[in-house]
């Protein structure tokens, strides 16, 4: 059964990512006048929002597949087995996405594939705890990655912008750790608080539902109150491993991002399955594009890379330069952001097209695989 609660925020959720990709890869830095070094200010930029929505979404989902795999009879173990087929598979696709997108020395920068399968792997070894054992794993990684990137030294991978290791196992692994783009510190608080909180709002029982709602949104409430709290304070103490905590961050996480981006989407899933999950609203024409690109979304995510990175590499080479010249330098972020509302648009007829005739996208593939 498909909640359009869910296919809303997803789609909200991928729509953000293409503005965000297209704009940043395309146009962070460009500039009218070459004697100007900083970053373009692209300060409407929606950046940090889609990532949280999509990987808290993610717990979600997971928990009512499993939810629906059980209903129909299917063995733990068999259970098992598929969710550490679609980990693993969305890993190694997470792999090979960063070798012919962003080149083989970019192979280990844990980008958001190679997390999300992580994640799977881990929710299905959590998925038999005790309710109260994911909320408190929750905490303690909250409470853990402040500390973890002070003792890494973050900074010291983050100085030209973005990702930079050596390829060596240790800075791989503290990659995948800490360091990267979706470290497991703190980013799988995300997909867990999602995994622990949909039965809470997705309940079969609408006498029981109000009342299990509670909790999720008094959670949301309070994460949001909190984040608020941490911003407030955040420019008390001089800069420090305090930062991690109290600025708003993305990269690194902190805590005060993270809080208030998960206590939002807390309540921004909850309203939205109150007003929309209860009512015929999936044949709307609201329902309809929110469900394909829901549906569509890991094909999505691939699609807009390919579309927009690979004649950014192939101008640069063309040019006489380096692939990676024109890398946030091409184009005005008026013109990024037309073309990444061009291929929303144009998107929406192919995945219909897909959808009608029966044809496999990424996702299609991925359940005959492991399903």
């Amino acid at each position: 059964m498909r909640f359009l609660s869910i296919d809303l925020l997803r789609a909200v959720a991928i729509v953000l990512m293409v503005i965000v990709h297209f704009v940043e890869n395309l146009s962070a830095l460009f500039t009218l006048d070459p004697s100007v070094s900083q970053p373009a200010a692209i300060a409407w930029l929606p950046s940090g929002f889609a990532a949280p929505i999509f990987t808290f979404l993610t717990g979600v989902s997971y928990r009512l597949w499993v939810q629906h795999r059980e209903d129909r009879g299917d063995t733990t173990l068999a259970i098992t087995k598929a969710s550490v087929r679609r980990g693993l598979l969305l890993i190694g696709l997470g792999f090979v996405f960063n070798v012919i997108v962003w080149m083989p020395e970019d192979t280990f920068n844990w980008d958001i594939l190679t997390f999300i399968g992580s994640a799977l792997i881990l929710l299905s070894i959590f998925r038999h705890a005790p309710p109260v054992i994911l909320p408190l794993v929750c905490g303690i990684v909250l409470a853990l990655t402040p500390a973890l990137q002070s003792i890494s030294d973050y900074p010291s991978y983050w100085q030209q912008g973005f990702f930079d290791y050596d390829l060596t196992l240790f800075d791989v692994v503290l990659g995948f750790l800490c360091v990267g783009y979706f470290p497991i510190f703190p980013w799988i608080v995300l997909p867990m608080a999602g995994f622990a909180v949909a039965p809470l709002v997705f309940s079969d029982t609408p006498n029981r539902r109000s009342a299990r709602e509670i909790p999720a949104i008094v959670g949301g409430i309070l994460l949001a109150v909190s984040a608020g709290v941490l911003l407030a304070c955040s420019g008390t103490p001089p800069r420090s491993a305090w930062q991690s905590i109290s600025g708003w961050s993305m990269f690194p996480p902190s805590t005060a991002y993270l809080c208030g981006t998960l206590g939002l989407v807390l309540i921004l899933l909850d309203r939205c399955h109150a007003i929309l999950d209860t009512t015929s609203q999936e044949k709307t024409p609201l329902g309809i594009v929110c469900a394909t690109l829901s549906r569509h979304s890991l094909s999505i995510y691939l699609l807009h890379h390919f579309i927009h990175i690979w004649p950014l590499w192939a101008y640069g080479l063309l040019s006489g330069e380096k692939a990676s010249h024109f890398w946030q330098q091409a184009l005005p972020a008026s013109v990024s952001l037309c073309l990444a509302a061009l291929f929303v648009f144009l998107c929406l007829p192919l995945f219909f097209w897909m959808d009608r005739t029966g044809r496999r996208g990424v996702e299609g593939w991925m359940r005959w695989l492991c399903d």
